[in-house]
């Protein structure tokens, strides 16, 4: 009889699982926001969210939940009920966060990868008064100081911490690490001269580039931006040495597939519509799309390399 009740609860769960997404939404979403508001994530969370609530025909209400590098947000989304009523908006500072601090879930298998939204790079930048003018420049200029020039980062554990770190691994120099709290403050510092050295993304750097008041030596993308063609990438000069900056969706692990194909395919829409990519390529994003397990590799892939800088660095993990 326990059998035949197991038996009937599977085929019921295979059942209700469709039928609950053809019916899907049929109440308002809920989306965290783990960063806070007027960030990139933010922004560009609200640029999708907006026209994909309209063709749900239901509200997507952001719910911000800023705090410890995006890791509040992330466990409330982890914790939710899969039912695709709570999902969260989240960019690679989640790889980084995930990495440097020790959490009570697993990044990776706990969670359900929806869409990915977009990619981009850093720009490595320099202040004026660095003699340096390629990183190839660089390169040479700090392993004849080691230790003299300082870089920028918007906190501890984040992209632009982890980022410099791996170029010091894969170039073999050594630079003074300055964790400011957030973008703004750390572009002050560059700008002042009182840092010399950062990569932050595009949207905010480039203004201080085209004054003069910053030098952008390369980007961490894999190949150049349409924003600045004459930029060439790190790798060009450190063979291997990649940072792809990204802002994508997920939700907890459970999720009925159904509900995640609709969103991915909803997703997809909108970024690769014509005028949508064109507001994304002018902040210097890449539209992408493509399917959740490729972004689910992405995530996997980035908080091992992180997990790896991490160790190599000697970064003290918190949590």
């Amino acid at each position: 009889m326990k059998r035949i009740l197991l038996l009937i609860a599977a085929v019921a769960a295979c059942v209700a699982g469709p039928a609950l997404a053809q019916k899907y939404p049929t109440k308002p979403i809920r989306m965290i926001a783990p960063f806070s508001p007027g960030g990139g994530s933010s922004i560009i969370g609200r640029m999708v969210t907006t026209p994909v609530s309209e063709a749900f025909g239901q509200a997507i209400v952001i719910d911000n939940r800023p705090g410890a590098g995006g890791a509040i947000g992330a466990e409330i989304a982890v914790n939710a009920t899969p039912d695709g009523y709570t999902l969260i908006n989240v960019s690679s500072s989640y790889c980084a966060t995930s990495a440097y601090r020790r959490l009570p879930y697993d990044p990776v298998k706990d969670i359900q990868p929806i869409a990915l939204i977009g990619t981009t790079g850093l720009i490595m930048i320099a202040h004026p008064s660095v003699p340096a003018k390629s990183v190839k420049e660089l390169i040479s200029h700090m392993r004849a100081n080691p230790g003299k020039l300082n870089y920028a980062s918007v906190g501890n554990g984040s992209v632009t911490h982890l980022a410099l770190e791996f170029f010091k691994i894969e170039t073999k120099t050594n630079m003074v690490h300055v964790p400011y709290k957030g973008s703004g403050p750390g572009l002050v510092g560059v700008v002042s001269g009182e840092v010399q050295i950062s990569a932050f993304s595009m949207v905010p750097t480039l203004p201080h580039v085209k004054a003069g008041r910053l030098r952008a030596l390369a980007v961490t993308s894999p190949k150049r931006s349409s924003l600045m063609p004459e930029v060439p990438t790190v790798g060009e000069t450190v063979p291997g040495f990649e940072v792809v900056h990204w802002y994508g969706i997920w939700g907890p692990k459970g999720i009925p597939q159904s509900i995640v194909t609709r969103w991915n395919r909803e997703v997809a829409k909108v970024v690769n519509d014509p005028e949508m990519a064109k507001r994304l390529k002018a902040g210097g994003i890449e539209p992408a799309g493509g399917p959740p397990k490729e972004f689910h590799d992405l995530i996997e892939r980035d908080i091992k390399r992180w997990n790896r800088v991490i160790d190599v660095a000697k970064i003290k993990r918190v949590g």
